[in-house]
């Protein structure tokens, strides 16, 4: 087990690598000039050399993006120019907020996956789990925009049951009954398509397991059906724990649309305001975490899976 988690883990340098890579070209071919957004339309020319030389943007591109690397190596992160404050805390304190709206939604993809999964594998010649089928579709074809804006209109502006957007009440003191009723909407909006997702992977994955031989000696042996479908859903859990880690990874980068609708304070909202800014620390800062974050989430879901299904072990 330890050879295979050193086997995970060493993968990791390479994929933080090629992504550092693509990111900082990636800022450096959007349209733009950050020292003009920043000065202003009235800076004179001395003004502006002094800021580019400041910052470093007269230096080959190679030169900055080592520079930068090593920064990120050593957890600078960067000074945020539109903010003029440093980049690490702002993008750590949206990541947690991201982790936060990420692990609700991914509660309720989980739980609201498996149920409409199984109930559409084991009735699925009954109106339930054609039913349970249509949801699961449904799910993964509605836009998540569309949906956040119905929810505000008709469970928030209209009935008034949970708040607009935000995290939590202004004014008041922070409470996790206020977290979690502000977190509501914005779970439910984000969670649709990996519940989806996971609810037609568990319903194949179960079918399949139960149309193995052992089902039926085990059936032949007069085994109840409900121990016979824990071990079929023991079976199924490890591709269901794979596509959870893909789907986590997923809501991390993938919210962006959801925290903006409800002004969310996560990762996805602040790097989609730097990009407006140009502001090139936090973007390159906010991207290089997201995706480190993503790695770490992959390494221990392939760890688990290593757990649950040895086999994998040796893959």
């Amino acid at each position: 087990m330890t050879r295979f988690i050193l086997r995970r883990a060493a993968m990791i340098v390479p994929i933080l690598l090629g992504v550092s890579v693509v990111v900082f070209i990636t800022i450096k071919l959007i349209p733009g000039d950050p020292v003009s957004s920043l000065l202003g339309p009235t800076a004179g020319p001395a003004e502006r050399a002094q800021l580019i030389t400041k910052y470093g943007f007269d230096q080959p591109l190679f030169l900055q993006y080592f520079k930068w690397l090593g920064s990120v190596l050593t957890g600078d992160l960067g000074w945020s120019i539109a903010r003029q404050q440093d980049a690490r805390p702002m993008v750590l304190d949206a990541l947690n907020n991201t982790l936060i709206l990420t692990g609700f939604a991914l509660l309720i993809a989980v739980v609201g996956g498996l149920v409409l999964g199984t109930i559409s594998a084991l009735r699925r010649s009954k109106p339930s789990g054609a039913a349970a089928s249509g949801v699961a579709i449904l799910a993964l074809s509605m836009p998540q925009y569309s949906i956040g804006l119905i929810l505000i209109i008709y469970l928030s502006v209209q009935t008034g049951w949970f708040p607009s957007g935000g995290m939590y009440l202004a004014g008041s003191e922070r409470s996790f009954g206020d977290l979690v009723q502000h977190a509501v909407l914005p779970s439910i909006t984000a969670s649709l398509v990996p519940l989806g997702i996971l609810s037609r992977m568990f319903r194949s994955a179960l079918l399949d397991a139960l149309g193995q031989d052992w089902v039926e000696a085990l059936r032949a042996r007069g085994m109840p059906e409900r121990r016979i479908f824990l071990h079929a859903f023991h079976n199924a859990l490890p591709s269901v724990l794979t596509i959870a880690g893909l789907q986590f990874g997923y809501l991390l980068g993938g919210v962006v649309f959801v925290e903006t609708i409800y002004s969310w304070p996560g990762l996805g909202l602040l790097v989609f305001q730097s990009i407006s800014q140009r502001d090139i620390a936090v973007i390159q800062a906010g991207v290089i975490v997201s995706a480190l974050a993503f790695v770490l989430v992959n390494l221990v879901v392939d760890i688990v899976h290593g757990l649950v299904d040895p086999r994998v072990r040796t893959a």
